[in-house]
């Protein structure tokens, strides 16, 4: 008898084990970017120790060892690769030329898992997807103990909607060196994306190793160091200055770079700047310009770009046909982009060269001087068995025959470039811009400015609703582009990528019908796992809640609207000094104030809050929509919510464009606000904003003035606040306090900065005068 109760116990526990097993949904598949085909059957298949691997061929290991490599780190297992086949517990590479370049059929039963492509760039984008299904524990880079590594069996068939799938890295404005590099080539074979656009020369550095040029590098890769200023408000740079903020690449590191990305199935794309974007190499050989006047390297922002190569030299031609021969010979690419991007011809205009060179071509303007040049330079590039990439601004004064155009100020000149039969590659910085602030930018590090987030990138698509079927074939497919003025770590970098590249991933991938907002929210959660366990700095932006607020000056109240970048969220607030998890209200309608209240936000799941919080003071001080008269008229530019707008209650951001600030130009601020009855103040609080890229400086000093008839005042206070170089956005409240008072009439006056470092007027920007 108690043999055979320990035998049915036995039997109890074994059936109960295999009832635990786990059973996979379709909800559990969240693999970005999402699969042409997937269809979700009973059962998994589990990897142990003794896995196998089958290849086909030889080529095949090299690729295989990265993704083993993973089971090594969390598991401590050395799984085997083979060329015979098991009879069960493996993973079988099959190789079909049937199939298209890149895409690829997954199945996976309890037995195996055989993948089929037509080589290898559709086994790596398989193993991929495996990666995808495997518990986010295998991201881990340490060993984990009780994780079962299984995924669902299944079949899918996968294949790009689009041929480029791209990424351009800015390695001018802000160098990053070959280790980086990779980090971004991982990133983009994770997400399946097949092209690293190297942004190699540009006015403020040139990052590639020239040997018949060396100057290039020793003057032309370094610069006055002026990290400290504004993009755009560093000094100029004399020609004999020396350069110690830089770098470049050696021939050997890119070559070891387009090594580690032909393993992930990922293409480097050089781009070699011209005729613009060369104040670098102008630097380094003064020839190469019009009228050879020696310059330096500039530190941060130049416009208009008039130190350009000359087009009218044979030397200038000589020399770009050298460069591209030493950068063909790293590069093994089918494309060499040469930018071609916001010349500013003045110099073209005066050249003595550059006009006998119109008039021995024929050429009545100098956007058919810019067109020659191209086209010249494309058809060296075609004598190489290469093709041209160029921006849109190629497209002025005529195409050249082969080139392919990347479209950036819009879809304009993709549309245009399709209709006349050449291939495009979409990028419009409307939703490609990954320099663009993808939050609130009181929140987010600085940016160049505008606003792309998450979900807008989403709504990309490389096809053009108006084209016909023959232009959309010519849509080779998107790119993101990351300007890098305002990026000057790995780390902020890496920042701005993520996880907007995840986004754009799909939308170059998956068929567009596929595409769903709700969805991808739900995948994108698990993605941000991974990436912290990759240590990846992603943005988490889309956790932030941000509010609108409006003001009714009749009855001094202000309405709050909550909201959050993914739909249908739960976000919860409290009101006053109570912390966010402590009895939280949850957010259904506007919320109205109408005395000062600290409101806190957040967006909650599983019960718990999740990201910042926002936090919010609506102050509804003693000034709060009184009379208000302007002594000095604010611009026209930025004119604020009008008569009302600095006694209002609403804040400004720092996105200038807010609707909040109101600006003079030049000028000081001074105005009156009428408090209608005597009050007891004690202070004065100017709220204003420093941007000093575009010229927004802090006030120089602000004064504040009181009076009980309107027209005898006297000083009650006043601070001083000499100009300070300041690299960053700042918002800042000028707080005036002095002895308490009863009064009617407030004067303020803030003084403008006389005159910007770079020359011109400033810029003064207040959004609210708060009087306690």
């Amino acid at each position: 008898m108690k043999v055979f109760n320990k035998i049915t116990i036995l039997l109890i526990i074994a059936l109960s084990s295999c009832t635990k097993e786990k059973v996979f949904s379709e909800s559990d598949i969240q693999i970005i970017p999402k699969p042409t085909e997937l269809i979700l059957n009973k059962g998994t298949f589990q990897f142990t120790k003794d896995t196998k691997f089958i290849i086909a061929n030889e080529t095949q290991k090299e690729l295989l060892n990265i993704f083993i490599s993973k089971f090594s780190t969390v598991a401590g297992w050395n799984l085997e690769v083979l060329e015979t086949t098991p009879q069960k517990n493996y993973v079988q590479f099959l190789i079909d030329e049937r199939l298209e370049n890149e895409s690829y059929n997954l199945e996976v039963n309890t037995d195996k898992i055989s993948i089929v492509a037509n080589g290898n760039s559709g086994f790596i984008y398989a193993l991929e997807s495996i990666r995808q299904l495997l518990p986010i524990d295998i991201e881990r880079s340490e060993m984990v103990s009780d994780v079962a590594w299984i995924i669902p069996n299944l079949k899918i068939k996968d294949n790009p909607r689009f041929k480029w799938r791209g990424l351009m890295l800015d390695l001018s404005r802000h160098f990053f060196d070959k280790e980086y590099i990779k980090k971004v080539i991982d990133g983009l074979a994770m997400h399946k994306m097949n092209v690293l656009h190297l942004h190699l020369v540009d006015d403020q550095g040139w990052r590639i190793e020239i040997k018949k040029y060396p100057k290039l590098t020793t003057i032309g890769g370094w610069r006055v160091d002026q990290e400290d200023k504004h993009w755009n408000a560093r000094e100029a740079v004399k020609a004999n200055e020396k350069g110690t903020y830089g770098g470049f690449l050696t021939q050997a590191d890119l070559k070891e770079l387009v090594a580690y990305a032909q393993l992930k199935n990922v293409e480097i794309v050089p781009e070699i700047e011209m005729p613009a974007h060369v104040s670098s190499a102008i630097a380094a050989y003064p020839e190469l310009s019009c009228f050879e006047t020696p310059i330096g390297v500039p530190s941060g922002g130049v416009w208009p770009i008039t130190d350009i190569y000359c087009a009218g030299k044979e030397n200038t031609f000589q020399f770009l046909e050298n460069v591209l021969l030493e950068v063909m010979d790293i590069f093994p690419s089918k494309y060499i982009h040469i930018g071609g991007d916001e010349a500013t011809k003045t110099n073209w205009k005066t050249c003595p060269h550059c006009k006998k060179r119109m008039k021995k071509e024929g050429l009545h303007e100098v956007e058919e001087l810019q067109s020659y040049f191209v086209k010249r330079m494309e058809k060296f590039i075609n004598s190489k068995g290469k093709k041209l990439i160029g921006w849109d601004e190629i497209l002025e004064g005529g195409l050249a025959p082969d080139a392919t155009v990347m479209s950036w100020r819009g879809i304009k000149g993709g549309l245009e470039a399709a209709k006349q039969g050449h291939d495009v590659i979409m990028t419009p910085n409307s939703h490609c811009y990954f320099d663009h602030y993808q939050g609130p930018q009181n929140e987010e590090p600085l940016a160049i400015g505008g606003y792309l987030p998450l979900s807008k990138v989403y709504q990309f698509d490389p096809v053009v609703d108006t084209m016909s079927a023959e232009e959309a074939s010519h849509v080779l497919g998107g790119q993101a582009n990351l300007w890098a003025e305002y990026i000057p770590t790995p780390e902020h970098s890496q920042y701005m990528i993520f996880p907007r590249l995840a986004a754009l991933a799909e939308t170059v991938w998956s068929p567009k019908a596929l595409r769903n907002w709700d969805d991808f929210s739900k995948r994108i959660a698990t993605m941000f796992k991974r990436y912290d366990y990759l240590g990846i700095n992603y943005a988490k932006s889309t956790n932030l809640v941000t509010a609108n607020t409006t003001v009714n000056l009749e009855d001094k109240s202000v309405s709050l609207s909550l909201q959050n970048e993914f739909t249908n969220t739960d976000i919860r607030y409290v009101l006053g000094s109570s912390n966010i998890d402590e009895n939280p209200i949850k957010y259904n309608n506007p919320i109205e104030l109408n005395k000062t209240t600290i409101v806190k936000a957040s967006l909650f799941k599983a019960g718990k809050p999740i990201g910042k919080v926002f936090i919010d003071t609506i102050k509804f001080h003693k000034g709060v929509a009184h009379k208000t008269e302007y002594l000095t008229l604010y611009s026209n530019s930025y004119q604020g919510a009008g008569a009302y707008n600095m006694v209002n209650s609403l804040r400004g951001t720092k996105n200038f464009h807010d609707g909040q600030w109101q600006a003079w130009l030049g000028e000081d601020m001074e105005i009156v606000i009428d408090l209608e009855n005597k009050e007891e103040i004690s202070e004065v609080i100017l709220g204003s904003m420093e941007n000093q890229g575009p010229d927004i400086y802090f006030p120089t000093s602000v004064s504040v003035f009181v009076s009980n008839d309107g027209n005898s005042y006297k000083e009650a206070g006043k601070i001083e606040r000499p100009f300070q170089h300041n690299s960053k956005a700042e918002l800042r409240d000028f707080r005036i306090k002095f002895k308490e008072q009863a009064v009617r009439f407030v004067k303020v006056r803030a003084t403008c900065l006389e005159k910007s470092p770079k020359g011109g007027r400033a810029w003064l920007f207040v959004d609210e005068i708060l009087i306690n």
